[in-house]
């Protein structure tokens, strides 16, 4: 593996980790069979999102890398290279824990540089994994974000989230919080097949009920939608009206994109599970990454008018911060919270 060209002092890629900081773990119980931990002491946590990224946010905080729910499609895999490790497999059982991203992000988020940015977690691999009940890093780095009236937002299919449940009421009363949860379909045969590492849709649209019964609004990501295996009218149908009956605050879809190190992994669990959709999947992706637009709207708009039918309204934007802002370090005034949505 890379480590040694990731480390302070190499001559190689800026480092990412502390010299000597990497401990690599084997734990043999039931919850872990089969999955190694590389503990590592990171130099940074809060990564700016590069310009070209379609994604809505800025700033992001990813506790680990790789990830065991294991989703045959996750658009992260690519990631797993970048240390030289397996994008398939080792993607789902090599798993790279940031053991000081709690401390480090209090650090970060107490510079004079920091101005209060919207931080978005999970949009990269889960930060409620299995992991997490191990290492437990999501705690601190909420009460960092909650001590600094932080806007920050979390996507998962974890419901471990439920354990922070008093944590993120505590950050909601300081600053805007938004929780998504992300289901992109119900039905159990296809969820045990591209999914089998996270919980049940069931399980996780329990969360959805008890986070919103709670006073945490919660909305559904509702991805991916999966082209001729999940999109069917009743299919859709079916998961609208779940995340309606959860008390979901939005629904969002997001059809499948398959770039590149997930595309591969896909395609061949695709062939081994369905293989006369592979010429079909070749059609519909060979343009790119992502669907054709036709097709996205297509399903955006069949989604958006089953929401209204179940009665799922939009997601409305607070006050990013109800205490005062510290000023710039320049003296020109209190410095500004960026408030951008998770979706």
């Amino acid at each position: 593996m890379r480590w040694e060209n990731l480390t302070e002092g190499s001559a190689g890629p800026a480092a990412l980790f502390g010299a000597g900081a990497v401990v690599t773990r084997t734990i043999d119980t039931p919850e872990f069979r089969g999955i190694t931990f590389h503990e590592v002491r990171a130099r940074s946590i809060v990564n700016r999102v590069p310009g070209a990224s379609r994604m809505p946010f800025e700033w992001t905080v990813n506790p680990y890398r790789g990830c065991s729910h294991a989703c045959v499609y996750c658009f992260a895999r690519k990631t797993h290279s970048y240390l030289d490790l397996d994008t398939g497999i080792g993607f789902d059982s090599q798993i790279v824990v940031k053991t000081n991203a709690p401390e480090l992000l209090r650090r970060e988020l107490g510079s004079p540089r920091w101005t209060g940015a919207h931080i978005a977690m999970g949009t990269n691999v889960d930060c409620y994994q299995r992991a997490e009940g191990r290492y437990r890093l999501m705690p601190g780095i909420i009460e960092a974000l909650r001590d600094r009236a932080n806007p920050f937002s979390i996507l998962t299919k974890g419901t471990l989230i439920l354990r922070d449940l008093p944590l993120l009421r505590e950050a909601a009363e300081v600053t805007e919080v938004g929780i998504s949860v992300s289901v992109g379909f119900t039905d159990p045969g296809l969820w045990r097949t591209v999914e089998p590492g996270t919980p049940s849709p069931a399980a996780r649209l329990g969360a959805v009920r008890t986070l919103t019964d709670a006073g945490i609004e919660c909305g559904v990501l509702m991805a991916p939608v999966i082209p001729f295996l999940g999109d069917s009218p009743e299919q859709l149908r079916a998961t609208v009206r779940a995340v309606a009956e959860a008390g979901a605050t939005s629904v969002t879809p997001l059809v499948l994109h398959l770039r590149p190190g997930a595309r591969e992994w896909f395609t061949a669990w695709l062939g081994a599970h369905h293989p006369h959709l592979v010429p079909r999947y070749e059609r519909m992706y060979a343009g790119g990454s992502y669907a054709p637009t036709w097709y996205q709207r297509r399903i955006t708009r069949q989604v958006h008018e089953l929401a209204a039918e179940f009665g799922i309204g939009p997601a409305h934007r607070g006050e990013a911060r109800r205490i005062v802002a510290p000023e710039r370090p320049d003296g020109s005034g209190p410095a500004g919270a960026t408030q951008l949505s998770l979706l």
